[in-house]
């Protein structure tokens, strides 16, 4: 018998989107309309969830989730945990198949269930789902092959997080050692474009020293978002060091690359450090240098190319983009 019992609806519960981390940023009433009929099951420790043969997406409002994994697929990875704003089920719902893997209430648990037909009307209503979606299996994906590779698990899991920077969430200077060297020998392999936007916080140094480092640090956290924001999926955000960023523009043209670098410097103009704040704080603004891969470039060649654009940028007057 299922063990699943159902409490109410989403939309009679005491929890809102903002409790959900698939949902992180989405302001679209819309989106509350249409998962205010899913259900709020509870789940007894120690019990299970038996899906019957459906795919579902299960988000953890309160309690967590032990995930065992499922050993007859060849997965070996180890149990994890699914904790509160998490969810379990995305690759079922996506490809309509049977999460087999063991899902295990380790302390009383209530779950919002959205059935598989409601995350596809979601996902094309939802950009914000769909990216926060797309970052997540990417997220697992890579976590799951460094394992395979490796024949490490938690280990390897901990090396993952460890290429993203703590204070912004952007990809790290690690990351970016490892991993342009790579995407330069794939586009040179197949003879695509590749290009990089080398982004520099005008006067951030006056910023810190007249509003301290603390609202310097959310001035940070709300520059990497309004870039990472601003970019497509296959896009890379970095943080290269202090206030400069990059972003990695795979399959990008010189051309599309200045667009993209424009309208980095527009969001950043644009964003908001505090929304409470009678006296607001200056807008953030950005100088950008942009490159594209040349013939007979390494990543040193590339990446000094943009350093000496963003130079360039500054020299000119800074809130603007050079090449």
């Amino acid at each position: 018998m299922n063990p699943l019992k159902q409490i109410s609806t989403f939309g009679a519960s005491r929890y809102t989107l903002r409790d959900v981390q698939l949902f992180r940023g989405e302001a679209d009433p819309a989106i509350v309309a249409m998962l205010a009929d899913c259900a709020v099951m509870g789940l007894a420790k120690g019990q299970s969830i038996e899906d019957g043969g459906q795919a579902r997406l299960y988000v953890v409002l309160a309690g967590q989730l032990e995930i065992a994994p499922d050993t007859h697929a060849g997965d070996e990875g180890g149990t994890s945990r699914i904790l509160p704003g998490e969810s379990v089920g995305e690759q079922a719902v996506l490809d309509d198949a049977v999460n087999l893997a063991a899902m295990t209430a380790l302390e009383d648990t209530e779950l919002l269930v959205i059935e598989s037909a409601l995350v596809a009307e979601l996902i094309d209503r939802s950009h914000v789902l769909a990216r926060n979606l797309l970052r997540l299996l990417s997220f697992r994906i890579r976590a799951a092959n460094a394992r395979l590779r490796r024949g490490e698990k938690l280990g390897e899991f901990y090396r993952q997080l460890s290429l993203n920077d703590p204070l912004t969430g952007l990809y790290n200077r690690g990351w970016l050692d490892d991993m342009l060297p790579k995407l330069l020998a794939r586009a040179t392999r197949d003879g695509s474009p590749l290009s990089l936007v080398m982004i520099d916080l005008d006067h951030f140094k006056r910023f810190n020293d007249t509003h301290g480092h603390i609202v310097g640090d959310i001035a940070l956290s709300t520059a990497a978002s309004a870039i990472r924001d601003a970019l497509r999926p296959s896009d890379f955000a970095v943080r290269y060091g202090g206030e400069e960023m990059m972003a990695v523009l795979p399959d990008t043209s010189p051309e599309l690359a200045n667009l993209v670098a424009e309208r980095l410097c527009e969001r950043l103009r644009s964003a908001v450090i505090f929304t409470d704040m009678r006296t607001p704080l200056p807008h953030l603004t950005a100088s950008c240098g942009v490159a594209s891969l040349s013939p007979g470039d390494d990543e040193k060649a590339l990446m000094a190319a943009a350093d000496a654009a963003l130079y360039r940028a500054k020299e000119a007057g800074r809130d603007q983009v050079c090449d």
